[in-house]
């Protein structure tokens, strides 16, 4: 039997994070309202503390471990947002962290988890094997943080759903829909978790980048499948080989379905952010923006949450996507 959070352990992790993360706001423009026929509010995690949503699962993880636990140390693997998320989180415990990152990752991401102290790892991301890369420090007593498929981490992210139900329910609005970025599936099924005990009503809808679409596939096909190997995409942040076995399972129950949208279609969503919303968004923390294009979800007349998960870009990156 898998080990599913529910709704007490989101609410558990957001008072272990209370005071300690940003409570990002829902923000919107009159310009894309109009474009997209409704209401869309926007969730920019992209202000969040380390520029992304993964300190809240990193953090309520670190939480959940043992003073001795703790003590001894964490190793994580991650493209970036979440060895930002371990990294703080290790500094504000005082911890040592070790953390994996492949030898591609934004230097951006690098240079910020160096500078919140922890080790880094480089390793190939298309040749390596992430768990050998880090087992040896498994092996020395140090505690792993997996990036989504894990309870404690999926229940912090899942304080995003809590948040977004409030707010919205304070500008008198009942959501239709709620739209995430997906990679592994931690942020998808935590703010799933949240939203469907909240506002059973509202459907719930993960978007991935194309060839990276394990989880629409999964979902397809009712079983876990992995990304076929040779493909490249900008979303740096959602290159997972497949849908973690928890986060899946979750996802399987709640989701309304997944889309996978283009770097094209990724990239014109930052455009769109900076435009519009005034806002810094990374190609992978844009992917649901870019899904409201794809015409799979009904917008018209609709209310629509869409999560920005992240801001976390190189600078050449962004100033070429911006001229383009």
């Amino acid at each position: 039997m898998l080990p599913l959070p529910g709704i007490s352990d989101i609410r558990a992790a957001a008072a272990r994070l209370s005071g300690l993360i940003v409570e990002t706001p829902l923000i919107e423009s009159p310009e894309l309202n109009r474009r997209y026929g409704g209401r869309i509010l926007f969730k920019p995690e992209t202000l969040q503390r380390t520029g992304s949503f993964k300190i809240r699962g990193a953090y309520n993880k670190l939480s959940t471990l043992s003073e001795d636990e703790r003590g001894r140390g964490v190793v994580a693997f991650s493209s970036g947002n979440h060895a930002q998320g371990v990294a703080a989180s290790a500094a504000m415990f005082g911890v040592k962290a070790v953390i994996a990152m492949p030898a591609d990752a934004p230097a951006m991401k690098v240079g910020n988890v160096r500078r919140m102290g922890a080790e880094v790892v480089p390793f190939d991301r298309f040749k390596d094997d992430r768990m050998a890369v880090v087992r040896p420090y498994i092996e020395k007593g140090m505690a792993l943080v997996p990036p989504f498929d894990d309870p404690a981490i999926i229940a912090g992210q899942g304080t995003i759903g809590l948040e977004l139900i409030k707010q919205a329910e304070a500008l008198g609005v009942a959501l239709d829909a709620v739209v995430i970025p997906c990679g592994g599936g931690g942020l998808a099924s935590g703010i799933s978790v949240a939203v469907k005990h909240l506002s059973q009503r509202t459907a719930v809808w993960a978007v991935e980048p194309e060839h990276f679409d394990d989880t629409r596939r999964s979902l397809a096909k009712g079983e876990r499948v992995a990304n076929e190997p040779g493909h490249a995409s900008i979303c740096d942040a959602l290159l997972t080989a497949e849908p973690g076995a928890i986060t899946f399972e979750i996802n399987r129950r709640n989701l309304a379905g997944a889309i996978a949208v283009s770097d094209k279609a990724a990239a014109q969503a930052m455009r769109d952010a900076m435009a519009y919303l005034k806002l810094v968004v990374e190609p992978g923390g844009c992917v649901a923006f870019a899904a409201l294009e794809s015409g799979e979800i009904d917008l018209a007349g609709k209310s629509v949450a869409v999560v920005l998960s992240g801001g976390n870009v190189d600078f050449g990156t962004y100033a070429g996507i911006m001229a383009a």
